[in-house]
């Protein structure tokens, strides 16, 4: 990885949703939704199934449009965008499930998101510096990604959404259907990509995982937000955050 020069003049509040609305057909999905990513800050999204995690990353990337309210990245809007114009504004996504191009090859999967480094501050990610984070990837550059194991496939698709140079990262489900150990490497590179500037939504269905290494966090419950707060003002008021998720604290890693 190769820190770039520059201060940051880069408003406080990366990504932004003020009352925002989203339908499926005539199926409201979110209620006025209201979230902030700070710069260089990790804000965890939490919720059950069906609650509106990943219809929020969709309506921020652009595969959704909100009916509703406005959603700004560094203060500029971006509603009505599609997501190219929102990718080439320095949004990546690490989509749930992969989706890596299984007949192209590790590099040619790196290769084809790649964008020169457009920003002020932050990394710039080049085919080295992803191979440097994830040596595995370029133990097997040249391997089809169809022949990559769940753990390789997801440090693929990290490196992929990377190699956009963005400023802003959303993570949907990074650690579905891997095994601890690669779940932990998996968290341990998020921790390293947050300590270095860069601002990312994490959505996941493990409340424990996330409140290790998150800095804020928002509870969605079918379509509205049941909690927001921080993880510090969560610890110290020994908020429960496990009743807004439906599920039992002991199941679960403690706060």
């Amino acid at each position: 990885m190769r820190p770039r020069q520059g201060k940051s003049i880069l408003p406080h509040e990366a990504l932004t949703f003020s009352n925002v609305d989203v339908f499926y057909g005539d199926s409201h999905a979110l209620h006025g939704i209201s979230l902030r990513l700070k710069e260089g800050r990790l804000l965890g999204l939490l919720g059950r199934n069906g609650a509106g995690k990943t219809t929020c990353i969709s309506a921020a990337v652009g595969l959704l449009r909100a009916r509703g309210g406005t959603i700004e990245l560094f203060g500029e809007p971006i509603s009505g965008f599609g997501p190219e114009a929102i990718a080439r504004r320095g949004v990546a996504l690490v989509p749930q499930g992969r989706r890596i191009f299984k007949r192209l090859t590790v590099r040619e999967n790196l290769i084809v998101a790649r964008r020169s480094a457009r920003w002020n501050d932050g990394l710039e990610w080049t085919l080295d510096s992803v191979f440097e984070e994830f040596p595995r990837l370029g133990e097997r550059s040249s391997h089809l990604a169809a022949h990559l194991s769940g753990g390789e496939q997801q440090m693929l698709a990290i490196g992929r959404a990377l190699m956009s140079n963005p400023r802003v990262l959303l993570m949907d489900e990074p650690s579905e259907g891997l095994a601890p150990q690669i779940v932990s490497d998996v968290f341990s590179v998020i921790t390293k990509l947050r300590s270095h500037g860069l601002s990312i939504v994490l959505v996941e269905q493990n409340p424990g995982l996330v409140i290790e290494i998150a800095d804020d966090l928002l509870v969605l419950n079918s379509g509205v937000v049941a909690l927001s707060d921080t993880v510090e003002n969560i610890r110290g008021n020994n908020m429960d955050i496990y009743r807004h998720l439906g599920v039992v604290a002991a199941e679960t890693a403690p706060l």
